[in-house]
C-alpha cells in the first residue's frame, strides 16, 4: 500500500499547497537556487514564439518539467531535492559544470533543455555505471559531464535548412562524443534515456540501458521502455575504457562492456494533452512498478482536478497553466510536475529501504538466483524527471476511449 503521506506533510496538504500557490514548509535552499541556472531552460521569448504560429499550423504543444532525486545514503529531502524548471530564466550556455556545483543526485545525472529557439525540450536521464568505483574511477563524472554536454548541445542547436533535425540519438550521440573529448575523464560509463518532444506533439526517445520511462494517459498506462541488458544487473551502457584496460583483457582473458549510442532503441510516440512522462533512473524502477507510478500521478491529477472522472470515463482539464506554471517564479512554489516528482522520488526512496515488500528488483534476484534469498527493495542513486504535456489553444477536454 502506498502512504498518503508525503515524507510527513499530508496528502491533502500538498494538494492544497498547488491549490493556493503556497511555498514548501521549508524554503528552497540557497545552493539549489544557485545550481538551477546550470540547466538549459526555456526563455521567455520561447514561450511567446506560440503567438507567432504560421497560419495554418493550429496545434502547438508545450511542456512543463521538473526533477527530483536522492543520492544513495543520503537522506531525502523533498523541499531540497527538486528542480524547478524555470520556463523564463535566461542564461548563457556552459559547456560543462565543475563538481561543487552539481546537484547532489549521487551517479544519477539529468538534463532538462529547449531545442534551440523552438518550443520543443530535450531531456533525459544518465545513471553512472557503479562498478567504476572498483577501478579508483568516479562514476559521477561520466553521467553528470555526458547530461552537461547534451543540454548544451540541445540548447545551442541551430534548425535551418543546411542542418538535420535534432533526434534523441544524435542528441546521445553528441554528447557521447563530447565526454570522450573531455581530457579529463578517462574512465568510466553511463545508461542513458534521451528524449525530444517536439512542439507538434511528437516524442522521440532514445534508451540505452535500464534507465526508462513510462508514459501516463487519462489515467492508464500508455507506453514503456524496455530496459536493456546484456545479462542480469549488467545494462547497456556508453563507456570510455582506458587503453591499458584493454590491453590487460587482451592478455588476461575478459571483455570490458562499451555500447555506442547506434545500440540505443528509439521509439516515436504521439502525444496528447494531459499526458505524463515519467522518466527515471533504476533506483526507482528497481523499487517501483508502473502500476505504482500510475497510483501516484492519479492521486495528484484528480485530487487538484487535472484528471477529471465522468460516465464516459476520465477528462483532462481544458487548461493546465494553473496548476503547471508558478505565479511567482522567484518563489518556486510547487507546481503539479514537481510535486509529481517528489512524490515519486520519495516513494521510490522509501521503497529501497523497506525490506517487507518485494519490488521489481527483488522479484528478478528470485527468478535468477532463488538461493539469494533476497527481498524488499534495492538502495540506490534515485532520479526522475515528470513532464506534463499541455495543448495550447485546447478547446474541450479529452475522453477516454474505454
Amino acid at each position: 500500500m502506498l502512504s498518503k503521506t508525503h515524507n510527513g506533510l499530508p496528502f491533502e496538504s500538498l494538494i492544497a499547497c498547488i491549490r493556493r500557490r503556497l511555498k514548501p514548509a521549508h524554503p528552497i535552499s540557497p545552493l539549489l537556487r544557485q545550481q538551477n541556472h546550470l540547466m538549459r531552460p526555456f526563455s521567455a521569448q520561447t514561450t511567446l514564439r506560440l503567438q507567432d504560429a504560421q497560419p495554418g499550423s493550429t496545434r502547438r504543444f508545450t511542456y512543463d518539467a521538473a526533477a527530483s532525486f536522492s543520492a544513495k545514503y543520503q537522506r531525502f529531502d523533498p523541499t531540497s531535492d527538486v528542480f524547478h524548471f524555470n520556463p523564463y530564466n535566461r542564461i548563457q550556455p556552459q559547456k560543462k559544470r565543475p563538481k561543487s556545483k552539481r546537484l547532489p543526485s549521487g551517479q544519477d545525472a539529468f538534463f532538462i533543455s529547449r531545442v534551440g529557439d523552438t518550443n520543443a525540450v530535450a531531456f533525459g536521464i544518465a545513471d553512472g555505471v557503479g562498478g567504476w568505483e572498483d577501478s579508483g574511477v568516479d562514476p559521477a563524472d561520466f553521467s553528470h559531464s555526458f547530461c552537461d554536454y547534451m543540454a548544451s548541445a540541445a540548447y545551442e542547436h541551430k534548425s535551418d535548412s543546411a542542418r538535420l533535425s535534432l533526434t534523441a540519438r544524435s542528441l546521445m550521440q553528441r554528447g557521447y562524443d563530447d565526454v570522450c573529448r573531455d581530457g579529463s575523464i578517462h574512465a568510466g560509463g553511463s545508461t542513458a534515456s534521451v528524449a525530444i518532444a517536439s512542439e507538434d506533439g511528437k516524442l522521440e526517445v532514445a534508451n540505452l540501458g535500464d534507465s526508462g520511462f513510462v508514459h501516463l494517459r487519462l489515467n492508464a498506462v500508455h507506453s514503456y521502455s524496455e530496459p536493456q541488458t546484456h545479462a542480469f544487473n549488467t545494462p547497456y551502457q556508453l563507456s570510455i575504457v582506458p587503453a591499458s584496460m584493454l590491453a590487460r583483457a587482451a592478455v588476461f582473458g575478459g571483455a570490458q562492456l562499451c555500447d555506442h549510442p547506434k545500440d540505443a532503441d528509439v521509439t516515436q510516440h504521439t502525444l496528447k494533452h494531459g499526458d505524463i512522462l515519467v522518466f527515471a533512473s533504476d533506483g526507482v524502477w528497481d523499487n517501483m512498478f508502473n502500476q505504482d507510478i500510475l497510483r501516484i500521478a492519479s492521486r495528484l491529477m484528480t485530487g487538484l482536478g487535472a484528471w477529471k472522472s465522468s460516465e464516459g470515463g476520465i477528462l483532462v482539464a481544458d487548461n493546465l497553466k494553473p496548476l503547471t506554471q508558478a505565479e511567482d517564479s522567484t518563489q518556486r512554489p510547487l507546481t503539479l510536475q514537481s510535486a509529481l516528482a517528489v512524490e515519486i522520488a520519495g516513494a521510490a526512496k522509501s521503497a529501497s529501504t523497506n525490506q517487507r515488500i518485494d519490488g521489481p528488483f527483488a522479484k528478478e534476484v528470485q527468478k535468477y538466483y532463488p538461493q539469494e534469498n533476497w527481498h524488499g527493495g534495492k538502495v540506490d542513486d534515485i532520479c526522475v524527471v515528470v513532464v506534463v504535456v499541455s495543448e495550447d489553444g485546447k478547446l474541450e477536454a479529452i475522453k477516454s476511449k474505454l
